[in-house]
């Protein structure tokens, strides 16, 4: 009898644990249906998002601007997140338990930001339908006629999403959610150049200057007239009308005052940013201070190579760079020329710093001239999962002769390789992770990791010129003065001149990119804070790292761990290598 009776509890205990993985296992696909539904909903109100990422289905499509559509969006947040919460992720695996976590906090910081109605400002001189729609075209894939016959599609939608976009802009109007009229004569520029552009010179004419081997002459012709009829018909008087508007009733009611603080409960909006963009607790006061810090480092660092090229200080140094034709560009393919280069050489060095290595190769290429002036010097335009279309490490060549040379290093390690383009394509190829985290993007991480990799460049033996690895200085005191005077404009009400006088005095960075960096702060509240916070983290936890395991310590399983997730909020990213650490161990 007790040997039927041990029996029978454990086929009941067998029975118990069935049942019990079985309801695990139907949870975890009830996960899964979400995060599978949430990114069919993304691609299918984001088509322009789905193009760039390869996905074709919504081609033919643009983005429904409305403010019907902004509030449908809303409440399928609030769908969404009750699916969410609905899922308990007891006996999960870690990583799916993180995908609840992740696109949990996502969605609930889109709708406390909601409050603060910022579709209501949805275009300044970095974006808005203005600028964005013609940077698509180098986005896209043109390979068959029936990608030409999409973006014939989208062409001729362009009016309604002006119209769309002009109808927030008059709900700002009335509310006063208007950007400053400094950054809006900006966007009249911008629109009124490409209005006046002919229809054959369009960057929207584009795709049809060359065309696949594989689409017949008789079909060239076609799209070929197809395409510059709907810039003639369509997207020409769009933008005309749409400069007029800005020029003459929406600019002039523009803002004065360059700070956050001078919007409805404005305050409290660039306090929403920061959390945002730092994915950290600090307030603004704190960024500030640790700002006014890490310029001093710098500049102290920046000063013993002053001293080491037989210089005293640090602007009769910077006297002799700016006054030196020789680091300043000679041409807009040197440019080019000078970033392939760099890039070239950090390929050969990866295996150094990291297990993982990106599938995916990086072009460079030159900024569109309709945006050069306010472009930064650089941006990465990451490629399609697929790998049919490389990244983009997208340079600016306009006002070459104003250029110095001498960032041009770091910079490449930063949008580049071992910065975003490795970063990004890392994320994209790893198959276990959903795709709304192989597409991830939280500033601090994205951005931080880049500007830490620039420093990656030095302990693998480059920067070998005094000149560039001054520059790489530079480049960490811009982000450095960017805690200081992105605070100092939206949390301590500083001016527009003030900002552009703490740089004159603090760095001898061009005036060109004071000029755009200035406006770029003005424009994006708190974003520019999101590259040294996370840089900071970055060396933070690999400091921890490596004195936890001592010995035990590689840098490039450090590496990959901080990378193998996608993009991480700082805090889950500490999370996760504390673990690693005492797994280490």
């Amino acid at each position: 009898m007790r040997f039927l009776s041990t029996l029978l509890a454990l086929c009941m205990f067998a029975g118990a644990l069935m049942a019990q993985g079985s309801d695990v296992d139907n949870r975890r696909k009830q996960l899964n249906q979400i995060l599978d539904d949430y990114w069919e909903y993304t691609m299918r109100t984001n088509p322009e998002y789905a193009s760039i990422l390869g996905d074709k289905r919504y081609n033919d499509k643009l983005s429904d601007a409305s403010y019907a559509a902004v509030l449908r969006d809303l409440d399928e947040t609030r769908k969404y997140v009750a699916r969410l919460e609905a899922v308990d992720t007891a006996g999960f695996p870690e990583q799916e338990q993180l995908n609840k976590e992740l696109l949990l906090r996502q969605l609930k910081m889109g709708l406390e930001g909601a409050r603060f109605k910022t579709w209501e400002m949805p275009v300044n001189q970095f974006s808005g339908i203005h600028i964005d729609a013609p940077q698509l075209v180098n986005l896209l894939s043109f390979e068959t006629v029936k990608d030409y016959e999409d973006f014939i599609a989208r062409l001729n939608l362009l009016p309604l999403v002006f119209d769309q976009t002009e109808d927030l802009m008059r709900m700002g109007m009335k509310s006063g959610r208007i950007p400053p009229k400094i950054l809006l004569d900006q966007v009249v520029k911008q629109a009124k150049g490409l209005a006046e552009t002919k229809a054959e010179d369009s960057p929207f004419a584009g795709p049809v200057k060359k065309f696949p081997d594989g689409i017949s002459a008789a079909d060239q012709k076609r799209l070929h007239d197809a395409v510059i009829t709907a810039i003639s018909t369509k997207v020409t008087p769009a933008y005309e009308e749409f400069t007029k508007f800005v020029a003459d009733e929406y600019a002039p009611k523009g803002r004065t005052d360059p700070g956050a603080w001078s919007l409805p409960d404005g305050e409290a909006l660039y306090a929403f940013m920061v959390k945002q963009s730092t994915t950290t607790d600090k307030t603004p006061e704190e960024i500030h201070q640790l700002g006014l810090q890490q310029v001093a480092a710098d500049r102290a660092a920046m000063l013993e190579i002053a001293k080491k090229m037989g210089y005293s200080d640090l602007k009769s140094f910077e006297a002799t760079i700016k006054d030196n034709p020789k680091l300043h560009a000679q041409s807009r393919q040197q440019i080019l020329d000078i970033y392939q280069k760099y890039e070239d050489q950090m390929w050969a060095k990866l295996p150094e710093l990291f297990g993982t290595l990106p599938k995916a190769k990086v072009i460079v290429m030159p900024v569109e001239e309709f945006r050069e002036k306010e472009a930064s010097a650089a941006q990465y335009n990451s490629g399609t999962p697929d790998g049919k279309r490389p990244g983009h490490i997208m340079v600016n060549t306009g006002d070459f002769a104003k250029r110095l040379t001498i960032d041009m290093e770091s910079t490449a390690y930063h949008e580049g390789v071992p910065g975003h383009h490795l970063q990004g394509s890392i994320a994209q190829e790893i198959p276990t992770l959903p795709k709304f985290r192989q597409q991830a993007y939280y500033t601090a991480y994205v951005e931080g990791w880049a500007l830490y990799s620039e420093r990656l460049g030095k302990e693998v033996g480059f920067y070998q010129d005094p000149y560039n690895d001054y520059g790489r200085l530079q480049d960490d005191l811009l982000r450095a003065i960017r805690l200081v005077v992105d605070t100092g404009f939206h949390y301590k009400k500083w001016t527009r001149q003030q900002v552009v006088d703490y740089f004159h005095n603090n760095s001898a960075i061009d005036e060109v990119n004071v000029q755009s960096e200035t406006d770029r702060y003005i424009a994006w509240p708190a974003q520019a804070l999101g590259y040294k916070m996370g840089q900071l983290k970055f060396i933070e936890l690999r400091e921890r790292s490596k004195q936890e395991l001592g010995a035990k310590f590689d840098i490039r399983k450090y590496h990959d761990e901080v990378i193998d997730s996608g993009a991480l909020p700082l805090d889950v990213l500490e999370r996760r290598v504390n673990s690693w650490i005492a797994e280490q161990k």
